[in-house]
């Protein structure tokens, strides 16, 4: 489980361009709102006085929510570095999270159907926590 012959930075690299995606999108989806007339620029400043178009809202929440359960996918990946615990479980583990996060964005984002979503989302959860599982187990195994 341990070793240095795999690599954490790439998914690590993957989620920041997933972060980046989703900024593109909602930036483009509020400059398009405003276009259209659906808000005012100035709504922006405070975020009050309107109702900010559902596409706008869902890609904010969605952005914001790449800020959340993320940070513990990244100290996750940074810990595992710092300890050598990155044999190919883990890498594995941080790809599956990768990739459950990607399904869930696509979900979200698109016809966000909440059956979908949650289901996404849980599994990604579970990832994640198989992953500081497996941290904490093989660090408690090698004596650490």
């Amino acid at each position: 489980m341990t070793g240095t012959g795999y690599s954490l930075v790439y998914p690590m690299f993957a989620m920041v361009l997933l972060t980046g995606f989703v900024l593109v999108r909602l930036f483009r989806s509020r400059v398009s709102a405003v276009q259209a007339g659906q808000v005012s620029a100035s709504y922006f400043r405070l975020y009050q006085g309107a109702v900010e178009p559902e596409t706008t809202v869902k890609n904010s929440r969605h952005f914001s929510n790449l800020f959340e359960a993320p940070t513990l996918f990244y100290a996750a990946c940074l810990a595992a570095m710092v300890t050598h615990v990155t044999g190919l479980l883990m890498v594995v583990l941080a790809w599956l999270y990768v990739v459950a996060r990607i399904v869930h964005a696509a979900i979200h984002l698109g016809p966000n159907r909440l059956r979908y979503r949650v289901r996404a989302y849980f599994v990604s959860w579970l990832i994640l926590l198989a992953m500081w599982i497996t941290l904490v187990a093989v660090l408690v195994m090698s004596g650490a």
